[in-house]
């Protein structure tokens, strides 16, 4: 827990509860990783300024059942009320917890005895509180949003400017990162360039990997859903 600042903080699911403090971190990790094996399978890693995000699966065994989740997972890194030694200071992971539900019942028997452990330790470690915090997570845009957000960048790849601003809600700030203000028309001319790839909902964001011939970028997006409207727009990328 010491790769934590102080007042560190984990948002995983995103649009579930954070847990803030080290000794929140503590409760987390007997709750959700200690008691079973998860395993990260790496794919891309973009980083840029005091931010890594990272483009990759959780594989997660839980007793007899084994399930695969789609992750990008945001580190930001500081310190210790300016201390020299590095810590991260907040851990965002974006993945689909109706999903991974879904998959999870679909397992069969399997799933019975895991999901009463996963039940009690919720209970043990959290509390009531915690646990409705944790299934906060189900609330969001899912799959209405990811066709939004599909929408939204196939019009932005075809160049059209009139398309993209209808889905963007008025004020919306569109940066390079977290602070560098990027216009509309640069934001379109760089997703022009790419591919999409995976795109995941949690929350009230979106994420979707944009693939270039040699790398990959990451856009991230914090939407109202009704109506749809995109309020904020990050896009990271490893060359500016």
């Amino acid at each position: 827990m010491n790769l934590f600042s102080a007042d560190g903080r984990i948002e995983d699911p995103v649009g579930s509860r954070p847990h803030v403090g080290r000794a929140a971190i503590c409760r987390f990790y007997d709750t959700f990783i200690g008691p079973r094996q998860v395993t990260y399978h790496p794919d891309v890693d973009v980083v840029m300024g005091s931010t890594a995000v990272r483009d990759g699966e959780l594989e997660i065994v839980m007793g007899s059942v084994r399930l695969d989740v789609p992750v990008y997972i945001r580190y930001d890194i500081g310190s210790d009320d300016g201390g020299a030694e590095p810590r991260i200071t907040a851990l965002s992971a974006y993945w689909e917890l109706p999903a991974m539900i879904g998959r999870f019942l679909r397992t069969g028997v399997g799933a019975l005895p895991a999901g009463l452990q996963l039940a009690r330790s919720l209970l043990a470690n959290l509390g009531p509180v915690g646990a409705l915090g944790f299934v906060g997570g189900l609330r969001g845009t899912w799959p209405q949003g990811k066709r939004r957000l599909e929408t939204f960048l196939a019009d932005a790849r075809a160049g059209n400017e009139i398309a993209v601003h209808r889905l963007l809600a008025k004020g919306c700030r569109i940066t390079l990162g977290d602070d560098q203000p990027m216009p509309t028309a640069e934001l379109i001319a760089r997703i022009a360039a790419t591919r999409p790839r995976k795109v995941i909902a949690s929350g009230f964001h979106l994420v979707a990997g944009l693939q270039q011939t040699d790398r990959r970028d990451i856009l991230f997006a914090e939407v109202d859903p009704k109506p749809f409207a995109i309020k904020r727009i990050r896009y990271f990328t490893d060359h500016t």
